[in-house]
């Protein structure tokens, strides 16, 4: 590791930077260096803009994307070379509002089938039915199950807060005949021969490799099984404020977009054209 790049990580580990957004923007900038293959410090402001609009246009890389990609060279330039007027210069993106697409009962039933290693496949399905992050899912420990209460510990999720969520009947089966072969420890699902974490990339392509098997063309990342949690939540009965902290949502209005995917609540909704007495009229052959 470079002492540039050990640097950037310092910076962001004293600001209580998540590992995540520690290694996704490690990952833009080494981006960067790659594509004009030459060190980041010695890139001019022209490069840096001509590169983002790279990412936007020829690339065509999701927003979100090309937004995360802007704030590490936004980061990398203003703290860790101590460049303002470069941070200042890069501008900010503003965020695209889209619906989540949600994953049919019947399609999570396809992704976990066709997901043959054990711990894999426990790992898609504890996502889904605990409604964690990625970041969530990857530091579970075995200790945060909690059988007596049928609940599982989330400890410092998003803004550094912990939560309970619930446990389901079905995955605590699992769980025990997984833990029984793998006695994993302290991490439910540490990495191979390991004792640390499986990072968030390798969760990500076991969710991406079992959707290309099904065929799925709906969702993006792992984060789809969280968004199709809390859906057939609400499909189900369960209120919004119920959801909102099994999620870890700071705010009501986060967990309300779920109100504006839900197949249930919106198919109660009758459209005024039902409403109208037209007479009918009979169709040429």
């Amino acid at each position: 590791m470079t002492p540039l790049r050990q640097k950037m990580i310092n910076d962001m580990k004293v600001r209580g930077f998540s590992e995540r957004t520690q290694e996704a923007y490690v990952y833009a900038v080494k981006g960067l260096a790659k594509h004009l293959h030459r060190s980041p410090e010695l890139i001019s402001q022209e490069e840096v803009q001509s590169y983002l609009l790279n990412l936007q246009e020829k690339r065509q890389l999701a927003w979100s994307t090309c937004n995360q990609a802007a704030s590490a060279l936004r980061f990398f330039f203003g703290v860790t070379l101590d460049n303002p007027a470069m941070a200042l210069w890069i501008p900010p993106r503003k965020k695209k509002k889209q619906l989540p697409e949600i994953l049919s009962a019947q399609e999570l039933e396809r992704l976990f089938a066709v997901t043959e290693n054990p711990k894999h496949r426990l790992m898609l399905m504890t996502a889904y039915a605990a409604g964690l992050r990625v970041s969530e899912l990857t530091v579970l420990k075995v200790s945060d199950i909690d059988s007596q209460r049928m609940m599982i510990r989330v400890e410092q999720g998003k803004g550094n807060r912990d939560r309970y969520t619930i446990l389901s009947q079905r995955l605590l089966k699992e769980l025990r005949q997984y833990w029984k072969i793998e006695r994993p420890e302290p991490f439910l699902f540490p990495a191979t021969g390991k004792q640390t974490p499986m990072s968030s990339r390798t969760v990500q392509r076991v969710y991406w490799v079992a959707k290309k098997k099904t065929g799925i063309k709906k969702g993006r990342g792992i984060h789809t099984l969280r968004h199709a949690f809390a859906t057939h939540l609400l499909e189900a009965g369960v209120d919004l404020p119920t959801i909102q902290i099994l999620l870890g949502h700071s705010s009501i209005r986060s967990t309300s977009i779920y109100l504006q995917v839900s197949r249930k609540k919106l198919s109660r909704t009758q459209s005024p054209l039902d409403l109208l007495q037209l007479p009918p009229r009979n169709l040429p052959h």
